[in-house]
């Protein structure tokens, strides 16, 4: 009978359940889409119920896909940022989830800042004040959804992040489930104290937000399961459910990114870069986060990240709303089919820029455009925003951590392209080096829960375990890449402060 680790990746567009074998392999998989819910412009909702349809529907097929076997354990990770609210009696949401990408809260942001609030919270989270994160949404939910404010006066309120959410539904529910999160989710939220890695009451108190209805932190890897899986659950067994990390913290993981210095990149909805930085939280000056990073059982691990908040979402857009391509896998054969970009820059700032700018009043622009221009030139411009991007990102943590790094692993759905990735490494100068599971964020999450049952031994083992499928070697001069990325940031402060009112859209 053959052995899995289960990882079930909760993300912005979709739920993916893959089993991996204990040679880190995927044996099976299965994903489904959920809806993306846009009540007003800026506004980005989930269903939190359709999400838990989701995750038993991936299960279950990835189940029914796999040679028969044992599961040892489940790792849970997710999108980070956003918020669930709902009734402990009996799952009820009080209201759609709140997406990480959704801006209504902007004009709260803007009142907070101008109140002086934003050096403390700093200081104390590694967070900017933003609509990006948890502690806004959560007021906002507490301010304008009359059942979510009855729930708090009754003490039946729960709030989480959406792993809190998915873990407390896989092991009961209303019949006992188990209500955490952990830092790599905590951290995110606003709320938490990034030197303890508790909530902080401070801020509890700043924000307005009931600190008994937030879930407890627990480690990413956990020596004790935060619960088990029921017998007439979705994997017919109990089974532990013992790992628990937000997306980007999962990927970084499941590259075997475990030492200070070691960084990557994942290309999704938006990008994330970070760099693992050690037993101690790095601050930043360049309009970086201070994030913690999965540690080993009651270990502390801490990086620095800069979070891009659209670039899958532009080649999306091209897609849907201009109609210039009929997929994504499309845009690397028209990308090619001319030699550079013709001298057009696009700014894809549709929810303002995130690092290293954090301007909620920008908004994007397409820069350089001649006669000479056609669809090959902006889809090629697109593909290049996305390096950009994350050029801008490395060369703050670089001036961060006082080190470049060497080279730079990369995963995510648009890790496939490789003129994309050729690109990066001409942008940045460095070896990009692609891996051979891409599904890194889902295998972040199985290396957890594996190590906590002792599936996997050690991080060194996880480290033999991981293997390169291709390493992109910069082709770009010098001259032609700062040439390139100095017109970049001309085209960047060019959709600067664009909006005069913060309306949240």
């Amino acid at each position: 009978m053959r052995e899995y680790v289960a990882a079930i990746d909760q993300g912005t567009t979709g739920t993916r359940c893959i089993l991996f074998d204990l040679a880190g392999s995927p044996a099976a998989a299965a994903y489904r889409e959920h809806r993306q819910i846009f009540p007003r412009p800026g506004w980005v909702e989930h269903d939190p119920l359709e999400i838990v349809e989701r995750v038993g529907e991936v299960v279950a097929e990835a189940l029914r896909e796999a040679p028969p076997g044992r599961v040892f354990s489940i790792g849970i990770t997710n999108q980070r940022e956003t918020v669930v609210a709902w009734d402990a009696r009996d799952g009820r949401p009080a209201s759609n989830a709140i997406v990480w990408q959704d801006t209504r809260t902007a004009p709260g942001c803007r009142e907070m800042i101008e109140r002086g609030w934003e050096d403390d919270v700093r200081a104390r989270t590694g967070l900017p004040i933003s609509t990006y994160f948890s502690a806004t949404k959560i007021r906002w939910l507490l301010d304008n959804i009359r059942e979510a404010r009855e729930l708090a006066a009754s003490a039946h309120l729960l709030l989480g992040t959406v792993d809190a959410w998915v873990i407390w539904n896989l092991t009961g529910g209303p019949r006992g489930g188990a209500h955490v999160t952990d830092p790599t989710n905590a951290s995110r939220t606003l709320l938490c104290n990034l030197a303890d890695l508790e909530w902080d009451p401070v801020l509890l108190d700043r924000f307005g937000v009931p600190g008994k209805a937030l879930p407890a932190i627990r480690s990413s890897i956990a020596r004790e399961p935060y619960g088990h899986t029921l017998a007439d659950g979705v994997f017919g067994a109990r089974v532990p459910v013992c790992g628990d990390l937000g997306d980007q913290q999962a990927a970084l993981f499941g590259q075997g990114c475990f030492a200070a210095g070691e960084a990557k990149n994942t290309y999704g909805t938006g990008s994330f870069l970070l760099e693992h930085v050690g037993e101690n939280p790095v601050g930043s000056s360049c309009g970086l986060l201070s994030t913690a990073a999965c540690a080993v059982f009651d270990e502390r691990a801490y990086a620095l990240e800069g979070p891009v908040a659209v670039t899958g979402a532009a080649v999306q857009w091209l897609r849907d709303n201009l109609g210039l391509i009929g997929s994504a896998a499309e845009t690397e054969a028209v990308a090619a089919s001319v030699p550079d970009s013709g001298g057009v820059y696009f700014v894809p700032a549709f929810s303002g820029l995130f690092a290293p700018h954090w301007d909620m009043r920008a908004r994007g622009a397409i820069v350089g455009l001649t006669r000479h221009a056609n669809r090959a030139h902006l889809v090629r411009a697109t593909l290049e925003s996305i390096c950009f991007q994350s050029r801008e990102v490395a060369d703050a943590m670089a001036a961060d951590s006082g080190r470049s790094f060497t080279d730079l692993r990369v995963d995510g759905g648009a890790s496939s392209n490789n003129l994309l990735m050729q690109l990066q490494a001409d942008v940045l100068g460095i070896p990009v080096i692609r891996p051979v599971v891409r599904e890194t964020t889902a295998l972040g999450a199985a290396y957890a829960a594996g190590l906590a049952v002792g599936a996997f031994e050690s991080t060194d083992q996880l480290r033999r375990l991981w293997k390169a499928d291709r390493t992109f070697e910069p082709e770009w001069d010098d001259d032609r890449r700062e040439t390139a990325f100095r017109n970049w940031k001309r085209a960047v402060e060019r959709t600067r402060g664009w909006i005069e009112e913060e309306t949240g859209a």
